[in-house]
């Protein structure tokens, strides 16, 4: 536990460390959507065969997914603030290197490095949050985080329309640099000093968590451009699981484990946990099937396209505004089953689209309902996911969440893409594949996948209305901040 030899005082400008700590965790989201928009002009510049255009997304998703635990435990091991800065280094390197790349090879190790800094970075920012923000300062800070993280995707794919549109794919990567830059300069001087704790890096937890989660986010990602039946995706997936049974095995009899299995003991993060990865499926799921629904059936152009989920953003922005307000008088329960019971209704409702469907009657509608609900699912799962953990696994508690929410969006994906891919096959099999009859096997399938997406989200209403007491984490906004400073 830290000292007060150990911590320096929290700094007098919260607005300040929170516009670092939300520039950094934007950063780390919008780069995981918004080079979507622009894959088809990098393909042309770089000439990419279309086999390899995934890695340009892949690269970054495996390195940050597969990093995240390690990224999280080397700020509880040796400095938060520090690593946050290395963090940002490394994805300010990454971001420049890619703008700058020559071939298709060079990017996708940019993309990799980019992804390596963000697993440092983003559980560097939330356990940062916790050790800056106290009472309920806290909440509203972590609304504002939680508006960031929930609304970063919908923003990234605006952003990446522009850009892509008006100036050159190479500026989604240069506009990181300034950004990364100003962080790496700000953080030491705007938060908060907290010194590592002594012991050793778990190397063989390191390096099977690290085997396994690359393994299955590379292995879902695949799914969504092969098949389930795929042999490489099968082995793939088989091997994932196999390092991940074992780094469970040796963390249970660690002396000095990666990942404490202890932290799973408190039924509230459990919840959390679960409502996250449930989320995050359904989220990262939509947004991929629906940006080929406008597109591909609707005629919107990718900057149309970009603009169709700006009210993605602000709803999330509303729902994470109420529930930090409310959050420590009613407990994590209600805006948790709320939130996760209006992403579903949204989800549903999008089901219902044709190819007919006008977008203010089918799909601004929904996008606003389920807006709302991921707010309030992501500001109360993060509030529950960093209370009342021991403030020296703060870091591991924070990349748990994130590694929730990655995992879940490559799950989504895969499984959505697979629905709406098998849906749309099966009707066009009924046919001749006329352009009516292929729009209308599109949004059979898309509608499917919209279905799917809710389905995830009532598993995560249930899981949090099983596994979260009430009232139990009211008042984290006050508990362990006190020790964090003690």
């Amino acid at each position: 536990m830290a000292t007060r030899s150990d911590v320096k005082p929290v700094p007098r400008n919260l607005n300040v460390a929170l516009v670092v700590i939300a520039l950094a965790q934007l950063m780390v989201v919008l780069d995981v959507a918004i080079v979507n928009v622009a894959l088809p002009s990098i393909q042309r510049e770089l000439h990419f065969a279309s086999a390899d255009l995934e890695w340009v997304v892949n690269a970054y998703a495996i390195a940050f997914g597969g990093l995240l635990l390690l990224g999280g435990r080397t700020g509880d091991l040796f400095g938060r603030r520090r690593m946050f800065v290395i963090g940002a280094l490394m994805f300010t390197a990454g971001s420049l290197a890619g703008g700058l790349a020559t071939s298709s090879t060079f990017l996708i190790a940019a993309r990799a490095a980019q992804g390596i800094g963000a697993a440092v970075l983003a559980p560097t920012a939330l356990s940062l949050l916790a050790a800056t923000f106290q009472g309920p300062a806290r909440n509203r800070a972590l609304g504002v985080y939680s508006g960031v993280s929930a609304g970063g995707g919908a923003i990234g794919l605006l952003l990446g329309g522009v850009i892509t549109n008006y100036f050159s794919w190479r500026w989604i990567m240069f506009i990181n640099v300034p950004i990364g830059l100003l962080l790496a300069f700000a953080a030491p001087r705007v938060l908060p000093y907290v010194a590592g704790k002594s012991g050793r890096l778990d190397l063989p937890g390191a390096v099977t968590v690290t085997a396994g989660i690359s393994l299955l986010v590379y292995g879902l990602a695949r799914v969504a451009t092969h098949d389930w039946s795929d042999s490489v995706t099968r082995a793939t997936l088989i091997i994932a699981a196999a390092f991940l049974v074992t780094f469970v095995l040796l963390e249970s009899r660690g002396r000095s484990p990666l990942m404490p299995l202890r932290i799973f003991a408190n039924r509230n993060r459990s919840g959390a946990y679960m409502l996250s990865l449930a989320i995050g499926a359904a989220l990262s799921g939509t947004l991929f099937v629906l940006t080929l629904f406008l597109q591909n059936v609707l005629g919107f152009t990718p900057l149309q396209a970009g603009f169709a989920f700006l009210p993605t953003a602000l709803g999330v922005i509303v729902g994470a505004g109420i529930t930090s307000r409310v959050i420590g008088r009613v407990g994590p329960r209600v805006p948790m089953t709320a939130g996760a019971l209006m992403a579903a209704i949204g989800m549903f409702w999008l089901s219902a689209v044709t190819v007919h469907t006008a977008y203010f009657a089918g799909v601004f509608g929904p996008l606003v309902v389920l807006a709302i609900g991921l707010g309030m699912a992501f500001v109360s799962t993060s509030a529950t996911a960093i209370s009342a953990v021991n403030p020296s696994e703060s870091g591991l508690a924070s990349a748990l969440l994130n590694v929730g929410r990655q995992l879940g969006g490559s799950l989504g994906i895969a499984i959505m893409g697979t629905v709406a891919a098998t849906v749309s096959r099966n009707q066009l099999a009924l046919g001749r594949p006329t352009h009516a009859a292929i729009n209308s096997a599109l949004t059979a399938g898309f509608s499917s996948a919209f279905e799917v997406a809710g389905l995830f989200a009532i598993f995560g209403f249930v899981a949090a209305l099983v596994a979260v007491r009430h009232r139990q984490a009211a008042a984290v906004a006050i508990s362990h901040e006190v020790e964090i400073a003690a």
